[in-house]
């Protein structure tokens, strides 16, 4: 698989063949778990409702017990009354799902293939000479990457400028190549590499 290398100038250069790993078949059933995994966590698990033992309603029964032709009623907070508290309703919290390492990196590396077939991985070489975000908006609006939702996966030595100069433009993610995930490349329209990274991954 190949990917296209563009200089920070947006000048188509050369192609590079990509790491063979990004080849390897796998079972898109285990992209979908991975998936799901990612998607559980951005759920904080903050809904929350308040019992009858925690509103603010006195706790006296109703009416007395016998005599009085109605149902036997306790106090007003019962869930059966407007104002009352509520059974069996949703508590804060958090659970985590997870998944073994080696389920995540196959997860990545499919994903990363899916992008490849589509003609939306490429590479880019000279990362560090981006020092304003002006500059990365020129270079994507070279590329007709206007509107796109693009992750840059740079190396960890440039991860620190470069956010700072693409952080303010839409839709643009950048990650450190080492904490990129299956979940940021499925749900992107383009996926850009840092030329260096690519160099780091095949030693």
């Amino acid at each position: 698989m190949k990917a296209t290398v563009f200089s920070d100038k947006g000048v188509k250069s050369k192609m590079v063949d990509l790491p063979k790993e990004y080849t390897e078949k796998v079972s898109r059933s285990l992209l979908w778990q991975v998936l799901h995994v990612y998607r559980d966590r951005f759920h904080t698990g903050s809904s929350k409702v308040k019992t009858r033992s925690e509103i603010n309603r006195t706790k006296k029964k109703l009416y007395r017990q016998k005599g009085t032709g109605g149902a036997r009623h306790g106090a007003k907070s019962a869930p059966i009354f407007v104002g009352g508290g509520v059974a069996h309703g949703p508590k804060v919290a958090r659970r985590l799902l997870d998944a073994p390492k080696v389920m995540k990196k196959k997860a990545l590396n499919l994903s990363i293939k899916m992008k490849g077939k589509e003609n939306a991985i490429l590479v880019v070489s000279g990362v560090d000479k981006f020092t304003k975000t002006k500059e990365v908006g020129e270079f994507l609006g070279k590329l007709g990457f206007a509107g796109k939702r693009i992750i840059f996966a740079v190396s960890e030595e440039n991860y620190k400028s470069f956010n700072k100069a693409a952080r303010n433009l839409k839709n643009i993610k950048v990650k450190p190549f080492t904490g990129l995930t299956a979940y940021d490349v499925f749900f992107s329209d383009k996926l850009v590499f840092d030329q260096t990274v690519l160099s780091k991954d095949k030693k």
